[in-house]
């Protein structure tokens, strides 16, 4: 059956926007930089949304919101994940979620590793948390990336305590397959590691590619295990506060039931309201539409780059509405963002942040609409012939 791609709203509205990508830069800047997408919200969460206003239902998050039983329901139909409602809990956001975790399961000092070039916070929250970066970079080829196991297992072996998984990983937006999951879950088992997986962008995986939870992969992935993820990043929910953890086995529930109940208190109540509805089935019909834009968007950027920008090397994801893209053959420096912004007036997210990998590398977010895509790429291929 086809479905109808969600249409992005227009860009005068859009400019209307007090968020962070819309109020950062001037009027003559099209930004492409935090992960925000322009579409309007799933008619579900604009409903519960509007009544709450109407209701001024604007006070504490209730004990029980429904997220774990709609969480829950959402991982049975999307994935064929089982997972059991007590074994999901909640908090502000996912990074929150992750700080939290790693506070249980290592001690100041430990070493954590980490998979750049990754998500810039994945840095932040090992240090917040009291840990250490150890370095094991994705395993890159011209066919795409993967967890360097060997690398992983050698971590391991000198003393790191656990692994920061990030499934879908951000920025590439390869989806790990269950083999190599279930292997980084031996691996961890064997040493006495933990996994902590970031699943935020799951929901967004294209076929025929299939997203496997890290949970989902094995029995050991459940012993070792932790996820962490959340409906903000297919929603386009960041600002309202809410996420979930799941629990591989009961000495993980253990743990999270032991978290400072201040943890819990961090879900917003319209964070919990809008992720209730967005995991619901009515949301299912828009989360259609919105992969089907984005997979458009993803191969659209590809045909724009090979006609304007032909040197950079770009593999379209597998998950996501973010671009790993190289430009290092055009000479702009280690951070070409730099120079987009200031001569092409567009707003790519910064390489080298997400580690020394992305030295010549921008992250473009193609949650938008075709002709604003278009233009971005043609801006930034002006200055290929400048």
């Amino acid at each position: 059956m086809s479905v109808t791609p969600l249409q992005a709203l227009p860009l005068d509205e859009l400019r209307q926007r007090t968020s962070t990508k819309w109020r950062k830069y001037g009027e003559d800047v099209l930004p492409f930089f935090v992960a925000e997408t322009d579409y309007a919200l799933a008619p579900g969460i604009t409903r519960v949304l509007t009544r709450a206003v109407q209701l001024g239902d604007t006070g504490y998050t209730p004990p029980d919101p429904g997220v774990r039983e709609a969480f829950a329901g959402f991982a049975q139909r999307r994935w064929a994940w089982s997972v059991d409602p007590s074994d999901v809990f909640w908090t502000g956001d996912v990074m929150m979620g992750v700080v939290e975790i790693l506070r249980t399961v290592i001690e100041p000092g430990d070493r954590v590793v980490v998979m750049p070039p990754v998500y810039p916070p994945f840095y932040d929250t090992v240090e917040e948390a009291g840990g250490v970066v150890e370095r094991v970079p994705l395993a890159a080829t011209d066919a795409g990336w993967a967890i360097d196991l060997t690398g992983v297992e050698a971590a391991l072996a000198g003393g790191a305590r656990a692994v920061l998984l990030c499934n879908p990983h951000n920025p590439t937006g390869t989806v790990h397959t269950r083999e190599s999951l279930a292997a980084l879950a031996e691996v961890a088992k064997r040493f006495g590691a933990t996994v902590i997986s970031d699943e935020i962008h799951g929901p967004l995986t294209y076929a025929p590619t299939a997203f496997i939870p890290f949970l989902a992969a094995s029995d050991a992935a459940r012993r070792v295990g932790y996820a962490v993820t959340s409906a903000s990043k297919t929603f386009n929910l960041a600002g309202l506060k809410c996420a979930v953890m799941v629990a591989g086995g009961d000495t993980q529930r253990a743990a999270l039931r032991s978290l400072p109940w201040e943890v819990e208190w961090r879900t917003g109540l319209f964070g919990a309201l809008s992720n209730v509805a967005a995991y619901s089935p009515e949301s299912d019909e828009w989360l259609a539409s919105l992969l089907a834009a984005l997979d458009a968007n993803r191969r659209l950027l590809a045909e724009l780059l090979a006609e304007h920008v032909p040197l950079a090397r770009y593999l379209p994801p597998d998950a996501g509405f973010l671009a790993w893209v190289d430009l290092s053959a055009y000479g702009w420096g280690d951070n070409p963002a730099v120079k987009v912004l200031r001569d092409a007036k567009v707003a790519l997210h910064h390489g080298p942040l997400f580690g020394a990998e992305g030295a010549g590398h921008v992250r473009i977010n193609f949650g938008c609409a075709p002709e604003l895509l278009r233009e971005a790429v043609e801006r930034i291929g002006a200055l290929t012939r400048s």
